[in-house]
């Protein structure tokens, strides 16, 4: 579906190194500001147990995971809404993700710089947001400038638009995310092809020291992140950059060892990429047969006509009916034929809303 979270934070807090272990790519790391020039893009396999277990039941050929896209967007600096450190073509970037995913330093070292000469990761988070904000300030008045004379003229959406629009930069003024609004659908419709960077969700990455990863609620700069997501209704998720990336060069038993030598069950990186697929308000639903076991990404609230649209708009337009059964109804019966004898397959058409971990069969004619 093209999801895309988007990598930001301030220079040399991690975010590449962060970037490369999550998608194995090889983006640029070094130790110097704007290392990262033009957007790195990786696809991410979306951790998910239940695909295997599936296919326990109905063997497949291949099994085939989700995945959301990562970006690694070049650090921003004070500024960047002015051009600093060429921040208008990194806030560009910024504006073509869905999510955004904030890595914020959490950790001391003298032989890294810090842009700012010291560590203070609730500073840096406000250097970013304030940035964004100024940006979204700057395009909504700019947006409300272009529509005024249609307004005049009794455009009735022109009309809509700008209302939406004079209801917001007040908030942008006082130096507040557009995150925060209450807006209703229309009224986000309106101005959905503005692509305001505040109203993303946003998913704090602290990046703290080895020492820490066990327990990072000991770090106090950690502490101090954790507080001020949960201000803004937004989740933290601690990582140690480097050792993700130490990580990310093993397979199996061997990574099994390593997070068990740092006490841990599972990597950093497996939570970042769940909770951005949370942030996103996604969802997975499977369909299942000989060739393939296939994990599908889709909104919360979709119904079997949009749900089926994921796979092929051909799916969506020519929908009939849907086979249905839960993850959970397979896991019991241990096959695809017991689920039938017992009744449990539903026969579902357009009005149905799919849940997550649904398994599923569309019959459509075009």
């Amino acid at each position: 579906m093209g999801f895309q979270c988007g990598i930001v934070g301030l220079p040399n807090v991690g975010k590449s190194t962060i970037y490369n272990a999550l998608t194995s790519n090889k983006a640029a790391a070094s130790n110097f500001p704007f290392c990262t020039i033009e957007p790195n893009r990786g696809i991410v396999n979306v951790p998910d147990p239940r695909l295997a277990r599936i296919a326990e039941f109905i063997p497949p050929q291949k099994l085939i995971p989700t995945n959301m896209v990562f970006v690694d967007i070049a650090g921003l600096v004070a500024g960047a809404s002015r051009g600093e450190g060429l921040g208008n073509k990194f806030l560009g970037h910024i504006r073509e993700t869905n999510a955004l995913a904030h890595v914020v330093r959490c950790f001391e070292d003298d032989e890294i710089v810090h842009v700012d000469g010291s560590v203070n990761p609730i500073r840096d988070i406000e250097v970013i947001e304030l940035e964004l904000i100024f940006a979204d300030q700057d395009a909504v008045s700019k947006r409300i400038q272009t529509l005024m004379k249609k307004a005049k003229g009794a455009d009735k959406e022109a009309v809509k638009t700008v209302a939406v629009l004079e209801k917001i930069l007040p908030v942008l003024e006082e130096g507040l995310p557009v995150r925060g609004m209450d807006l209703d659908a229309e009224e986000q419709h309106l101005i959905r092809d503005l692509h305001l960077i505040t109203q993303k969700p946003c998913l704090y990455i602290a990046n703290v020291d080895e020492a820490d990863l066990a327990d990072p609620s000991q770090n106090v700069h950690y502490q101090k992140v954790a507080q001020y997501a949960a201000t803004q209704k937004s989740e933290v998720v601690a990582l140690c950059g480097s050792i993700e990336a130490e990580l990310a060069e093993l397979d199996g038993q061997d990574k099994e060892e390593f997070l068990s030598d740092l006490g841990l069950t599972e990597s950093g990186l497996n939570r970042v990429i769940r909770a951005g697929y949370k942030l996103l308000n996604l969802c997975t639903y499977f369909t299942a047969g000989e060739k393939e076991v296939r994990a599908w990404t889709f909104h919360q609230g979709y119904r079997a006509p949009q749900a089926a649209g994921v796979i092929h708009t051909d799916f969506e337009r020519g929908f009939i009916k849907t086979d249905v059964y839960h993850f959970e109804t397979l896991m019991q019966h241990k096959s695809e034929q017991a689920v039938k004898e017992a009744g449990l397959m539903r026969l579902e058409g357009k009005s149905y809303v799919v849940q997550d971990g649904d398994i599923m069969h569309f019959r459509f004619s075009v």
